[in-house]
């Protein structure tokens, strides 16, 4: 195969994904689709398709295939690294006041649709069900991490570690996950007419999903001077995600969980951690524009990024 068929194949792996979220964008520009349109579809995708989709993905799963301690431990340790690499950098680089929104924007990654819907693409039910997995370690550790730094540089703020707690243990994909892993072990199987109709409704989650991402990216949102916002939207895209697929392959990791990672790691700023950025005070500008910078990378920097490490024959 040549390099130009190659990258066609990549094309075609990674930009339906993206094609997808510039359909939404499309559409909003438009008027076919509004904010209300946008919240309920989100809400969902959030609360019932997507977890619907993990949880059949899982329980279809071969969990010595899926399910791998190695690489849980060390995609955490790879986030703890990036948050704490992103945090040092910000210190040097970044005024007081946006640090918080800074670090958030550039590590936190919205792994749970565009890593997902890529990973789907790209590696089929075992990309859904490993994925998946994964997602349950990727929700609690960026919603505890992203407090964290949000809170030490938004004065007057405490930390409520109650309610994180809380919010975690009742988050729709963590309980899909957690119930879905039993099932799995135990060859539990369902009837023929639930697995149909559960694909059926788990078959709205990535088309909705990426549509209203496109939706909620603002262009005119971007500033022209908001050096901070390209910069965490750099370290977001290319430099985080080189560092953490080398650390990745020099520890052994190959394949497709070597792909599964890349994927995860150079996915776009999560559409959330503008609403946290909100509720904290932050600077909410900022954070939209590293959502909607990242976002507009992504179509670039993960087709470049899977098609580097398939012609190295790594993925």
């Amino acid at each position: 195969m040549t390099l130009i068929d190659l990258f066609l194949q990549t094309m075609e792996t990674t930009l339906p994904v993206f094609a997808m979220v510039f359909i939404g964008l499309g559409l909003r520009r438009i008027g076919w689709i509004d904010n209300a349109f946008v919240n309920t579809a989100s809400a969902l995708v959030f609360k019932a398709t997507l977890p619907t989709l993990v949880f059949l993905s899982i329980i279809r799963a071969d969990l010595d295939t899926a399910f791998n301690p190695g690489l849980l431990v060390f995609y955490l340790g790879a986030t703890l690294a990036s948050f704490a690499i992103t945090w040092l950098w910000a210190r040097w680089r970044v005024v007081r006041e946006d640090r918080g929104v800074y670090v958030q924007g550039a590590f936190r990654g919205n792994c749970g649709i565009v890593g997902l819907a890529l990973a789907a693409n790209l590696y089929g039910d075992f990309g859904l069900s490993a994925g998946g997995i994964l997602l349950g370690l990727v929700i609690i550790s960026y919603n505890i991490l992203s407090v964290i730094v949000l809170v030490a540089y938004q004065p007057g703020q405490t930390t409520d570690w109650r309610k994180i707690f809380h919010d975690i243990v009742r988050n729709p994909l963590i309980l899909a996950v957690f119930f879905a892993v039993p099932f799995a072990a135990l060859e539990i199987t369902l009837p023929g007419w639930v697995m149909t109709s559960g694909d059926y409704f788990a078959s709205l989650t990535l088309p909705l999903a990426l549509l209203c991402i496109g939706a909620t990216v603002s262009l005119s949102a971007i500033r022209s001077d908001s050096r901070t916002a390209f910069s965490s939207s750099l370290m977001k895209m290319v430099t985080l995600p080189t560092l953490c697929t080398a650390a990745a392959w020099f520890t052994g990791f190959r394949g497709p969980e070597l792909g599964l990672m890349f994927l995860f790691f150079a996915s776009p700023t999560a559409a959330a951690s503008f609403v946290m950025v909100k509720a904290l005070g932050g600077n909410d500008r900022l954070a939209a524009n590293i959502i909607a910078l990242t976002t507009l990378l992504a179509s670039i920097t993960v087709t470049l990024g899977v098609f580097v490490l398939r012609s190295a024959g790594l993925i």
